[in-house]
């Protein structure tokens, strides 16, 4: 894997849980089995239907403007940090093949809430950080350990990691 490979899932299970990260990596993806991430797939799918969504290969964004600012769709009520990286990510991937992208919207759906996040160098820095973390994860050999229980609830992994 390498730095081109990273995509916005990869960021965003970096800032959740590198334990999640680890086994995303190695193909274990039990998301399809979760209620929570069905959820999140309809309201993004329903959510702007004006919005085009970017491949940029390993990272595919849900929409950018002609005013050159990404925005993403999220089902949860409530910005994470995770949230923020995942779209640091999409601006710093576009800023490498010469977009000059201004930030990223973020758009909560359920509270109809929008935080803006303009991308700078210091945004460029954290997200190339976080990348280097990502492909660290994935070198690993051994699984990184699991979060304490109540962090992992609705987690799609759930089951792999508290399952003895």
């Amino acid at each position: 894997m390498d730095a081109a490979d990273v995509g916005g899932v990869h960021i965003k299970y970096l800032h959740h849980c590198r334990r999640q990260l680890w086994l995303y990596l190695r193909g274990i993806r039990p998301e399809h089995l979760s209620a929570r991430v069905r959820l999140g797939e309809a309201v993004h799918d329903t959510a702007y239907g004006r919005f085009r969504p970017v491949d940029l290969g390993a990272a595919k964004l849900d929409h950018l403007d002609g005013d050159l600012w990404v925005h993403e769709v999220k089902s949860s009520r409530r910005p994470t940090a995770a949230d923020e990286a995942q779209a640091l990510h999409y601006c710093h991937r576009l800023a490498d093949v010469g977009v000059d992208v201004r930030g990223a919207i973020l758009h909560y759906r359920p509270t109809r809430r929008t935080v803006r996040l303009p991308f700078d160098d210091a945004c460029r820095d954290r997200a190339a950080a976080d990348v280097a973390a990502v492909l660290a994860v994935a070198a690993e050999t051994t699984t990184p350990q699991r979060l304490d229980r109540p962090a992992c609830t609705g987690c799609s992994f759930l089951d792999y990691c508290w399952t003895d």
